[in-house]
């Protein structure tokens, strides 16, 4: 068991969903919150892989990083959120000729459960989420 790496992954994690929280309550750009919750989910669940010092992927794909944490936690019932999660990756970082950004309502939705899977993890892996902000 690797905690401190753990940590490590979950701090940066903090500073992506610390962000995204900050930009919300300022009302900016919805696209660039959703990389930032894209960000903070995808190194929230790298973060048991860390953990058990296993080699982190290089994708941003969520679901395919869940599959790979179901002895720590099940996501079975959020793919599809996971699913859009992974969306902004690609959709919100690059530039598309008249693409709509993400309504406040779905990147509320997203900040909530970026907020409670964040504190989920911590409480399985046993940090103490106030030694990471």
């Amino acid at each position: 068991m690797n905690k401190q790496l753990a940590k490590e992954w979950l701090r940066k994690a903090w500073h992506n969903l610390s962000t995204a929280q900050l930009l919300y309550k300022a009302e900016h750009y919805t696209d660039i919150i959703a990389v930032e919750l894209h960000y903070a989910v995808e190194k929230i669940l790298k973060s048991f892989l860390a953990y058990e010092n296993k080699k982190i992927p290089k994708t941003h794909a969520l679901v395919e990083i869940s599959k790979e944490i179901t002895s720590y936690i099940k996501l079975s019932d959020e793919l599809e959120l996971l699913q859009q999660i992974s969306k902004y990756h690609i959709e919100e970082s690059y530039p598309i000729f008249d693409r709509a950004l993400p309504k406040r309502e779905e990147i509320k939705e997203v900040l909530g459960f970026t907020e409670a899977l964040f504190e989920k993890v911590c409480k399985i892996l046993d940090i103490n989420k106030e030694e990471l902000v």
